[in-house]
């Protein structure tokens, strides 16, 4: 079955950290353009989706059904679909056989923050509000076929031993409302997705002490939760900067480490004095009581410059700038923070002192006080869809422990080289005689 078989692999390439399955079709008769798939492995991110979405609205209906269930993750399809067993066990025979016998799409690997964005993509791209109904009362629910729609069907999701009756019940709702479609003769394009992921498997990473941290034994679940990004939106063009780090740590001659995590992203940080538009970003954080200041500020300027050798714009970080009580200190970033314009800037580590990307302003002494670390560290200024884009990365492609290999590689491969050679170079001896002189002869007596 094409289904099966695709979530099969599917499955097999990809894990299930923070990101919901998407699935797109249309109804019998209409085609979807040929898109490019995701590689494996890979988390489509909103900016992505959007481009999904266009190419999918060029040939498909714009009566479009959305079936959005509270969570939904690969691992549903894995134990009840039947991608691994009897398909009669499936409890999702509606879908696989509407997805059999139409064109259909499917993304294993979404980021579920784009996902509670779908609704919202939608009515933007048809330019009409989306329309919350209950699957009993879609019968009596008039549609034109001739305007777009956007219908918006809520499918519960529970946990424990109901959850297969649970999934059963929601592919007979999915099956419902498109028999009633095909009854009306409706062409439709459909979504089914899920609002959060059903299941998560933490991933380790590195702390500001230089260990692993988020290690856990499988029946101790860690009770780390993911933050969401500081976003800065503009009051024309909205979303403009996104920032995320897991820690942001500041200290002052050497002082005790301070995070300003919690304070950024467990509460709503105050962005006054941000401003975005077409060539600069600048993302202000303003704190109280850090350290021992009364007023404290990070500030993140950024610019985007066109570079006529690679053809395309680029952003940079120019500065960054923390203010606090009246004084400033400057670090230049311009020569390790930067990025395509439509990407992100991801990087493990940013900081002043070890393969320092913030250089302190030479001017300023001060600055040689401050240290500043920030691990897994990314953001955006330019071009933001809702989510970060594709993260450009400043980790180098040969990093030491691939030079050390590739150095210890070539140097055995000198030594076999240069002991075949030798070996080729033995030879035989073909004569065997005395080299002194001729031979002794020995006169017998008679």
């Amino acid at each position: 079955m094409v289904f099966t078989a695709l979530l099969c692999v599917l499955l097999s390439l990809c894990s299930c950290r923070a990101q919901v399955p998407l699935v797109l079709w249309s109804s019998e008769g209409y085609g979807l353009p040929q898109q490019t798939e995701p590689a494996a492995g890979e988390i489509v991110s909103g900016g992505e989706l959007v481009s999904y979405m266009k190419s999918a609205l060029t040939t498909s209906p714009h009566n479009v059904v959305l079936f959005l269930q509270d969570r939904l993750s690969m691992d549903d399809f894995t134990v009840y679909g039947g991608v691994f067993g009897n398909k009669q066990e499936s409890v999702f025979l509606n879908l696989e056989s509407t997805l059999e016998a139409s064109a259909h799409l499917v993304l294993p690997s979404l980021d579920w923050s784009a996902a509670l964005s779908v609704e919202e993509l939608f009515q933007e791209e048809l330019g009409i509000p989306a329309v919350h109904i209950k699957a009993a009362e879609f019968p009596q629910h008039q549609l034109n076929s001739s305007q777009p729609s956007l219908l918006v069907f809520r499918l519960p999701y529970t946990t424990g031993t109901q959850l297969k009756e649970l999934l059963k019940k929601n592919d007979e709702t999915i099956g419902d409302v498109l028999n009633s479609l095909k009854a009306r003769g409706v062409p439709y394009t459909a979504v089914y997705t899920g609002l959060k992921p059903s299941h998560i498997t933490e991933d380790f990473s590195v702390s500001a002490s230089g260990g692993f941290s988020g290690r856990s034994l499988l029946q101790a679940p860690s009770n780390t939760t993911a933050r969401a990004p500081v976003v800065f939106n503009s009051t024309t063009s909205g979303p403009c900067i996104l920032l995320w780090a897991n820690i942001m740590n500041i200290s002052y001659d050497n002082g005790p480490w301070f995070n300003l995590a919690p304070l950024t992203f467990d509460n709503i940080v105050n962005l006054d004095g941000s401003i975005c538009n077409e060539t600069l970003s600048r993302l202000v954080l303003n704190y109280g009581n850090v350290l021992t200041y009364k007023s404290f500020q990070v500030v993140f300027e950024m610019s985007k410059v066109y570079f006529p050798v690679s053809a395309r714009n680029w952003t940079l970080m120019e500065h960054v700038v923390l203010n606090y009580d009246g004084q400033s200190v400057l670090f230049n970033a311009s020569r390790g923070i930067y990025a395509p314009a439509e990407y992100s800037f991801h990087c493990q580590t940013v900081s002043n002192t070890d393969s320092p990307l913030l250089v302190p302003n030479s001017t300023l002494d001060n600055a040689t006080h401050w240290r500043i670390l920030f691990t897994d560290f990314q953001i955006q200024g330019f071009n933001v869809t809702g989510n970060f884009s594709y993260a450009s990365d400043c980790a180098s492609f040969f990093t030491p422990g691939i030079w050390m290999g590739l150095l210890t590689t070539l140097l055995m491969v000198f030594i076999l080289t240069y002991g075949l050679h030798m070996i080729m170079q033995l030879r035989t001896m073909d004569r065997f005689d005395d080299p002194k002189g001729p031979a002794i002869s020995v006169p017998q007596n008679e």
